[in-house]
């Protein structure tokens, strides 16, 4: 069934968290991440930085920290197990820095399709801000297939 291109501009609700030391480093360890100063406040705050600045991408796990996060799929009709990743663009506006605590909202930027509608792409994008000063954007699009294409 294909997506209504009325949905271009539906919003979620926003939702906020903070960014904890502890999650930080643990990133760091998990990405390979040598330079200290993801992970040690003193080595951080000599570097310039308020405390550990958050790493480009750990906004994107943030973003999973949203207590409703597959509903914008279910209101959609959308089966997850007919979803792919499609792709995932970040626009940085500003540093953020551990204990920063940040909102973010959610909306469908885009809805098209390829291949005579057996795959769907569903383009949103997440505004990040810090008392409501802009810090980055986040542009994720999930890919739809059509479980009938194909056979």
């Amino acid at each position: 069934m294909p997506i209504d291109p009325a949905v271009i501009g539906m919003r979620y609700p926003a939702f906020r968290t903070v960014a904890e030391h502890g999650r930080l480093r643990f990133f760091a360890r998990a990405t390979g991440q040598q330079d200290p100063v993801y992970t040690d406040v003193k080595v951080a705050e000599a570097a310039g930085h308020l405390d550990l600045p958050v790493p480009p991408t750990f906004l994107f796990c943030m973003e999973m920290d949203n207590p409703d996060r597959g509903r914008f799929l279910a209101d959609l009709g959308v089966d997850i197990r007919t979803i792919l990743h499609g792709g995932q663009d970040f626009e940085y506006h500003a540093q953020t820095y551990a204990g920063d605590t940040l909102t973010f909202t959610t909306a469908v930027k885009d809805v098209y399709s390829k291949k005579g509608g057996a795959l769907e792409f569903i383009v949103r994008a997440t505004h990040i801000t810090r008392d409501g000063q802009p810090i980055a954007t986040l542009t994720s699009t999930t890919v739809v297939r059509d479980p009938k294409a194909g056979q």
